[in-house]
């Protein structure tokens, strides 16, 4: 079984494809011999099925173009616009999308496919169309108005497979729907309410902060909050806590010869679960082809081997206290009190496979959302003191320099709900997100002087969330800049008019069940942080040279000029090298 990798597998199926036209063409060889005396040699046969298959091949893709412009034409709409590449199967706009990927900043290679081809354009590498959109009419299309229409598809779900499994982010129908029953009840406003688990949690990481900031060193915020983040959603979930807290902090770069590295369990995972999800999106970059990488190994089996020996003893242990009971639990969507969210979902299904995939993608959002946007704001804070100052004096009028804040305190501090929502703007945790038309569709056209576009069945649909968030056609000529008071002033009238410009949880029937749970957790942790520090600044030192942003970045236009770290992406957003920061005591 170790051998049939992604590779294997996809290399035989494509032989089993090739077997009947070759066997076509050795029949015909066999018959020219036996029949008309005509001998056509080896060689000839070989050479002719080399050059036959891939005119074979492009002929058939010529003919889908030609009915997709027939079936466009009937529909009076038009196609996609095509990118124009210069190399064939526009293998040079994948190359650039992969430097891009790896050594840019993310999506700056949208804004020129933006100028040359419209906010709607296909993509179109290695023969196979994926339709890209940045327009908040498309995008309630896919996610609302026409949800049953675009579901995640075989196309995402082979690339995610051996990570997300029949998740909830990964599954359709009524998989998907089961998945959404399980967890639905789970997050009704007394759950996403109760502050406990935040509460220990953040003690724990603001202590670890105070002693390595009396130490003279920066924090690297990105990697506190993970902890943070993971700590809080293993408990919540599970009711176990990782304990990832209790490793040391990494110290920064010019400290690392003093002290060497130190892993740990927890550590490992976080490590890992990152590591698959790197390779996820990477698989999803090469679109149909992305299995010829992964020939003499599946790349996120390692990663995955070490989530999985963390994940499966704990549902193991949740699935023979549920068979152990002495009164078993009623199969009930209601929540029963102390009941974390496994619990809960032993009480519907004690399927091992299940239960894994659909608390690793409850894992990934809970902790992945947190970190990303709570990085980013911290970030953001550092680069903009008056922002600083004004947040932290609402915490201290509505909650004050040491009370542990309540739902009612976050509820009413309108403007850092504000600074959270411009930080999840500017960054959004999951950049890029990708649906698949069922039949084919036709979308209104973003240029009234044309004809709508046509979308045909069973075809990859991009929307990238960290470009809609950033136009300025939307969001007004300061689109690129980090001013929580869009949210509060006459700006917020671009919002109001058109909801769909701000989608950071999605939206429609697949909105995140979440949501609330993680502006409840990133609010509170916000909150502490601003009760014990004044002032946050930070230390680009601190970071290894290799991860900061590339000097020639200084020169250049929008956000990309002004960065100080370096924004990257797997299936969410992080930042490469972390963020580092000092912070002063409260005053």
């Amino acid at each position: 079984m170790a051998l049939l990798t992604p590779g294997v597998i996809f290399l035989t199926r494509s032989a089993v494809s090739l077997l009947f036209p070759c066997s076509i063409m050795v029949a015909v060889r066999y018959s020219l011999s036996h029949h008309f005396d005509i001998h056509v040699p080896m060689p000839v046969l070989v050479a002719t099925i080399v050059i036959v298959l891939p005119c074979v091949a492009y002929a058939r893709y010529g003919l889908v173009q030609m009915h997709q412009r027939r079936r466009a034409a009937a529909l009076g709409a038009r196609i996609a616009s095509p990118l124009a590449g210069k190399w064939p199967a526009n293998l040079d706009h994948l190359a650039a999308l992969v430097k891009s990927a790896e050594g840019g900043y993310p999506a700056e290679f949208v804004w020129r496919y933006i100028e040359d081809y419209g906010t709607v354009h296909d993509i179109n590498i290695l023969w196979e169309s994926e339709i890209w959109t940045y327009e908040p009419e498309h995008i309630k299309i896919i996610l609302s108005s026409e949800f049953p229409n675009y579901v995640k598809g075989s196309t995402f779900g082979a690339a995610t497979q051996s990570v997300l499994g029949t998740g909830v982010f990964n599954s359709d129908g009524d998989m998907w729907k089961f998945h959404r029953s399980m967890t639905r009840p789970f997050f009704s406003r007394d759950r996403v309410g109760d502050f406990n688990i935040f509460e220990r949690h953040a003690d724990v990481a603001i202590k670890h902060m105070k002693d390595r900031l009396r130490a003279g060193y920066a924090v690297d915020i990105q990697d506190l909050v993970s902890r943070f983040a993971l700590d809080s959603a293993s408990e919540f979930l599970f009711g176990k806590n990782v304990d990832s807290l209790a490793d040391p902090l990494p110290y920064p770069y010019y400290a690392k010869d003093e002290h060497p590295i130190q892993t740990s369990p927890a550590d490992a995972f976080a490590r890992a679960f990152a590591d698959a999800q790197f390779f996820v999106s990477r698989r999803s970059m090469y679109g149909w082809m992305w299995p010829l990488g992964e020939i003499f190994e599946d790349k996120t089996k390692k990663p995955m081997e070490i989530v999985n020996a963390f994940l499966e003893p704990i549902i193991a242990d949740a699935i023979k206290k549920q068979q152990s009971a002495s009164v078993p639990m009623e199969k009930t969507t209601e929540v029963m009190e102390g009941e974390t969210l496994l619990d809960h979902l032993v009480k519907l299904t004690t399927d091992r496979v299940i239960l894994k995939d659909e608390v690793l993608n409850i894992l990934i959002a809970g902790r992945d959302t947190i970190t990303a946007t709570m990085t980013f704001m911290t970030y953001l804070l550092s680069q903009h003191p008056d922002v600083l100052a004004r947040v932290r004096a609402e915490v201290l009028e509505n909650v004050g320099p040491s009370a542990v804040p309540t739902y009612d305190n976050i509820r009413n501090m309108k403007y850092l709900r504000a600074v959270i929502n411009e930080t999840l703007r500017l960054f959004p945790a999951v950049p890029f997100d990708v649906r698949q038309s069922v039949n084919e569709a036709v979308w209104p056209s973003p240029d009234p002087t044309k004809k709508p576009v046509y979308i045909p069945a069973n075809t990859s649909t991009v929307y990238c969330a960290f470009v809609l968030h950033r136009r300025t056609d939307l969001w007004g000529p300061d689109a690129n800049e980090f001013d929580p008071d869009r949210f509060l002033d006459y700006r917020k009238k671009y919002l109001i008019t058109n909801p769909f410009i701000f989608v950071p949880f999605n939206a429609g029937p697949r909105i995140c069940l979440g949501q609330q749970f993680a502006y409840n957790e990133m609010s509170f942790m916000m909150i502490r942080l601003l009760q014990n520090f004044s002032t946050i600044t930070l230390d680009v030192d601190a970071q290894s040279p290799e991860t900061r942003p590339p000097a020639s970045w200084a020169t250049a236009t929008g956000r990309k000029g002004l960065e100080k770290v370096w924004p990257k992406a797997h299936l969410t957003l992080f930042a490469h090298g972390g963020v580092w920061l000092k912070m002063s005591g409260a005053v």
